[in-house]
């Protein structure tokens, strides 16, 4: 028999979601059937899964060590420990923390950093996070082998601003429902090319190649094309350059920016969808090397805001400095 003592990071969740976590390895209708059984108990009782967790909590797993150790994936536990020790040693000087809780936490994203990894050997603001929650005693090696706190949203590499991450399970799963069920509003903003003066709200369809990495948008609906809707309101000019404040009211890749280009109003510095040659003086004079969008801000439904300071870069460009 083993116990799993329930730390202050899972509590607030079910049962059945904590035994998950605890073994990936096991299906759910397996670990029911070991609820029945009697296999797992909570606080030494009966117990069917749909339990809320308190800190301090004992799940009680009558299984083989072999057992437990299939279902757990700890069959080499030293590779989470080196793992771990990497992690812990990481330069987090470019993660810059602008809100924290006991549940979530959120970042001012630099150009260059990328959200998650994309290859093995990649270190991205997701492993930043790791290492600043363990350097901060948030995070425990113990804590770490059955729950890995987790960044929730994902920005290009391009796009600077606000990134989100769960410190616990439960500011995991509501930062996730919240997007899942876009009950969150985010705002970016961005410095394009033209002249807007009014707020518009606009619809398009959007489509991506996965061979070029480019989206296609057409005002009507064409063959699996998925519908996009954003929203532009100017918030100043200077006769040249627009810098917009913009709702997104759908998620698609790269639909800001390439709903824009197609509206006649590219961002700059976007070597995708933008205007290569205004790019090319613009690197030069401000050795730019990235469009110009920010994750400006997010609103939650509970009145709270989180609002990530824009890069002196945007006021440079458009006062000329």
């Amino acid at each position: 028999m083993k116990e799993i003592k329930i730390s202050k990071n899972e509590e607030n969740t079910t049962l059945i979601k904590v035994l998950i976590k605890h073994f990936p390895n096991a299906t759910s209708s397996f670990l029911y059937k070991m609820i029945r059984k009697k296999n797992i108990v909570l606080n030494g009782k009966k117990c069917d899964g749909k339990e809320h967790l308190a800190a301090g909590d004992t799940i009680s797993v009558f299984f083989s060590d072999d057992t437990f150790n299939k279902f757990s994936g700890n069959t080499d536990s030293g590779s989470v420990d080196r793992e771990f020790d990497i992690l812990s040693k990481l330069d987090t000087n470019e993660f810059e923390v602008i809100y924290e809780d006991e549940d979530i936490l959120a970042i001012n994203k630099p150009v260059g950093m990328l959200s998650q990894k994309a290859e093995k050997n990649d270190i991205s603001a997701n492993e930043l996070f790791l290492s600043y929650m363990i350097k901060n005693k948030l995070l425990t090696l113990e804590e770490y082998k059955v729950f890995k706190p987790s960044v929730a949203n994902r920005l290009d590499r391009n796009t600077s601003g606000l990134l989100l991450f769960g410190k616990t399970m439960k500011g995991l799963h509501y930062l996730s429902d919240a997007l899942k069920e876009r009950s969150i509003d985010k705002y970016y903003v961005c410095l394009c090319e033209g002249v807007i003066k009014d707020k518009i709200k606009t619809e398009a369809y959007l489509i991506k190649d996965e061979k070029t990495n480019k989206v296609i948008v057409k005002d009507s609906y064409f063959k699996g094309a998925k519908s996009i809707i954003t929203e532009y309101e100017p918030l100043s000019d200077n006769g040249k350059y627009t810098r917009l404040r913009v709702h997104l009211i759908t998620g698609k890749s790269h639909q800001i920016r390439a709903h824009l280009a197609f509206l006649g109003y590219p961002l700059l510095g976007d070597e995708k969808y933008g205007n290569h040659k205004l790019n090319k003086e613009l690197k030069i004079r401000y050795d730019i090397n990235s469009q110009l969008l920010h994750a400006y801000e997010i609103d939650f439904k509970n009145g709270n805001k989180i609002i990530a300071p824009i890069p002196q870069i945007f006021y440079k460009i458009e006062f000329g400095v």
